[in-house]
């Protein structure tokens, strides 16, 4: 359905879109152990599944607690390919995220994994471990968060439609919300990128 049409119904039902909300970005950092250059140079856009991944970490808090999520999105149709909660954001949390990430691929020979200056994705364990696979490793400059803008997108939109409109107490609820939300990102959200299709769509046409 055109998204004109979709308008004039929302218009007529009553109905107003959940707005994400702007950022603001207060950084510091700390030396880093190893970087590597900005291999994306903010493009975007990939010409197959496995060429170009994204990734981040971004938390949601519950009262005095925090949770951690850590995901990997793939830039060929934006498809969450894995990710994983903790209530600690640490090393491990990125590791056991690529570890699912790359049991389901066959083969990343040449894919670029593009993430910030984290001090998850500067570890001599981040490095050791995406080279092994044949992997390469991407980092956007030092305070442009500009340059890992669609994995941003991506938590803004999760944090927009599903969470902030829900009173969550706990956090398996907040746990529960996430999950069910990639899940509806991946399967059922038709995205205009994507000529209409959902990412699990645009991935199984380009496949078949």
């Amino acid at each position: 359905m055109n998204h004109k049409k979709v308008l004039r119904l929302m218009q007529k039902l009553g109905l107003q879109a959940s707005i994400r909300r702007k950022r603001r970005f207060n950084m510091t950092y700390q030396a880093a152990e190893r970087v590597a250059d900005n291999l994306l140079k903010r493009n975007f856009t990939a010409e197959k599944p496995s060429q170009k991944w994204v990734r981040d970490v971004t938390q949601y808090r519950i009262g005095e607690r925090w949770l951690y999520l850590s995901a990997v999105k793939d830039l060929f149709n934006n498809e969450i390919v894995a990710y994983q909660l903790s209530e600690r954001n640490n090393n491990e949390l990125v590791l056991q995220t690529f570890a699912k990430a790359f049991a389901k691929q066959k083969d990343v020979t040449g894919l670029v994994v593009h993430s910030d200056q984290g001090f998850q994705y500067t570890s001599h364990a981040y490095h050791d471990m995406l080279p092994k696979v044949g992997a390469q490793i991407s980092m956007s400059r030092r305070g442009n968060c500009l340059d890992n803008a669609s994995m941003e997108s991506f938590f803004s939109h999760l944090k927009t439609e599903g969470l902030y409109p829900y009173d969550i107490r706990n956090l398996a609820e907040a746990q529960r919300r996430i999950e069910k939300y990639i899940s509806f990102y991946n399967r059922r959200r038709p995205q205009r990128k994507l000529n209409k299709l959902t990412p699990v769509e645009y991935r199984r046409q380009f496949q078949a």
